[in-house]
């Protein structure tokens, strides 16, 4: 058996098939996008080469770069709201009554569909007869606002709705982190007289330092390519106030069948992913990793 397995011949035979789905399910794709990237193509007719016509454009478009801005801060939004799924997951890890159906309550997200979260939050925020707004007038506030109407508003109204559904992927993850750290560790530091945030910030949090920058990089990916929840609440309106990159490139191919300038939009989307994930983990790596 072992003469078999280090038989190169083997080891490619056995590789081979994953190699060849990975290239026609991720790299042909890609390459194929940056191909229709240099040409003019509605989708269904002959296509036309004009070389880097479609990225010079894509650099003069203000809407792309306004688009690309609600993208970055959508990226932000979602890093910084790490450190409330961070607290939450200290809290259950804790040993508190109860935590184990919380654990259930925020893992219920996860299993909606995102269509059926867009609706949901759609619902909440009605300015007629939405939970959200009807609470506010109870409270004494006469004009609440429009949210998903409002340009303004709207983009901080989404995150709202994308932070629900992710909380109970991220928490789980700290979750499981925090549980597989030695007893014995936090048992030694209750005994020299730490307290519980002492614990959790100068033990757990820097113990699972790793796991934490594998979040950061999912939260800023996940966020410059992140469509379907927006599509559907507000279709990148008002007036493109909650526009993404991912739903700008979606209207141009599939809105005025604009395939080429639309491929050219993913694949830049491709390379601002590639370029911000290197800089984050260049950020957020250690001398250790940054020596390896």
């Amino acid at each position: 058996m072992n003469k078999v397995m280090s038989n190169k011949v083997v080891i490619a035979l056995y590789t081979l098939p994953a190699l060849i789905l990975i290239l026609a399910l991720i790299y042909g794709p890609i390459l194929l996008t940056g191909y229709y990237g240099l040409m003019d193509w509605n989708g269904i007719g002959a296509m036309t080469f004009i070389g880097l016509d479609n990225y010079v454009e894509l650099v003069q478009d203000s809407k792309f770069w306004e688009s690309a801005l609600h993208s970055f801060l959508l990226a932000i939004f979602s890093t910084l709201s790490l450190a409330i799924y961070l607290i939450i997951s200290l809290i259950l890890a804790g040993k508190i009554k109860g935590s184990n159906l919380l654990r259930k309550i925020y893992l219920i997200p996860m299993l909606l569909s995102s269509v059926a979260i867009a609706q949901l939050w759609i619902k909440i925020y009605d300015p007629n007869n939405g939970m959200l707004n009807s609470l506010l007038q109870t409270l004494g506030v006469e004009n609440p606002p429009a949210w998903l109407a409002d340009p303004n508003l709207v983009l901080y109204a989404i995150f709202v709705a994308i932070l629900w559904q992710y909380a109970g992927f991220y928490i789980i993850i700290y979750y499981a982190a925090l549980k597989g750290l030695p007893e014995s560790l936090i048992e030694a530091a209750k005994i020299d007289g730490a307290t519980p945030i002492q614990i959790a910030y100068k033990i757990k949090v820097p113990l699972i330092a790793g796991v934490i920058k594998v979040t950061i990089v999912l939260a800023i990916v996940g966020s410059l390519k992140y469509f379907d929840l927006i599509y559907v609440m507000t279709g990148g309106g008002p007036n493109g106030a909650s526009e993404v990159i991912a739903s700008y490139m979606y209207k141009k191919a599939f809105g005025i069948y604009d395939f080429g300038y639309g491929s050219a939009i993913a694949f830049f989307l491709l390379l601002i992913t590639l370029v911000v994930t290197w800089l984050t983990r260049k950020l957020t790596a250690s001398e250790d990793e940054i020596q390896y």
